[in-house]
């Protein structure tokens, strides 16, 4: 008796048909356009980052650069224990919850006034939007000249028709001032984002709660503010990695001054005025860094929502 062994079969070879590309290089060709835009991306904000992050290991002053040195984690130490950098933080930490708490409620207020149907809603929504179309300078010198100014400012001349005093809106209340400008800017977009969650709710849970007796209050709160939790948390991660980083308003309508200096101004004094490129290079890396911190927590609240919204269909 013979054993017979069997061979196994030969895998098929897979040919790619004459003149067809290959798998590989189809992928390639497709990737190909986006090559030029991700050199760029990296030329323009990448290599200038690494830059930066090598100059805020260095004592450098511009006006002596002959006296160069590396100082290691000095600088950085310096801006976490320096009381005026420290200040900056704060004002930075309170300039950002003010603003994305008052755009966030005057966001949703105006987002459920546009939720209801009434002639010329298409209208008063693009007036509404129109805030945040401004350049930011333009609308920083928009609150400072028109409407902040003590002698012709609207807001003045509204007092004086009335009888009221006539205050230096800046002088009095310059933190307020910067808040203000800022907050007028940044709620069209908040209500952007919550009209949007307003408008994807399920309707007939809202009409069968209305059937059940729910008022309109127990509808907002029971149905309503779980539906729109993370649509305000989207809108103030947002919102929170813009005002950290903002310079026009404080710069236009403060110059920094009178204890409205944040992180980015104080950047901007030690780098330009200062002349101090190690340290200003470390406080614009703290800058970097904890908007990275915001926006990774930004980008998972919208990868939640895309999952929520694909999970609905």
């Amino acid at each position: 008796m013979t054993a017979t062994t069997t061979a196994p079969p030969a895998s098929p070879e897979i040919h790619t048909p004459a003149g067809r590309p290959s798998a590989r290089l189809r992928a390639w060709a497709t990737r190909a356009p986006l090559l030029p835009a991700l050199i760029f991306m990296i030329v323009v904000t990448q290599l200038p980052f690494v830059a930066t992050l090598v100059i805020s290991f260095f004592d450098w002053n511009s006006l002596y650069p002959d006296a160069r040195r590396f100082a290691g984690l000095d600088n950085y130490q310096e801006v976490l224990t320096d009381a005026d950098l420290r200040h900056s933080v704060w004002t930075t930490v309170l300039l950002t919850v003010a603003v994305v708490l008052a755009s966030l409620v005057l966001g949703l207020v105006l987002a459920l006034l546009l939720d209801r149907r009434f002639r010329g809603r298409g209208i008063v929504r693009t007036l509404l939007i129109a805030p945040f179309l401004v350049v930011p300078v333009a609308a920083a010198l928009l609150w400072k000249h028109v409407l902040y100014n003590p002698e012709y400012g609207l807001f003045n001349g509204l007092l004086h028709y009335v009888g009221g005093p006539q205050p230096d809106w800046i002088s009095n209340t310059p933190l307020l001032a910067v808040e203000a400008s800022l907050i007028w800017q940044w709620t069209p977009f908040m209500m952007l984002i919550l009209l949007a969650g307003l408008q994807s709710r399920d309707h007939e849970q809202i009409e069968a709660a209305r059937v059940d007796g729910a008022s309109d209050w127990q509808i907002f709160v029971h149905l309503t503010l779980p539906h729109l939790r993370r649509y305000l948390e989207l809108g103030a991660l947002l919102g929170s990695i813009y005002i950290v980083q903002n310079f026009d308003a404080v710069f236009t309508i403060t110059s920094g001054g009178l204890g409205t200096a944040n992180l980015p101004y104080t950047v901007y004094q030690s780098f330009y005025q200062a002349h101090e490129n190690g340290l200003a290079s470390a406080a614009g890396v703290l800058v970097v860094i904890g908007s990275i911190v915001i926006a990774t927590f930004a980008l998972r609240v919208v990868s939640s929502l895309f999952r929520e919204e694909v999970s609905r269909a």
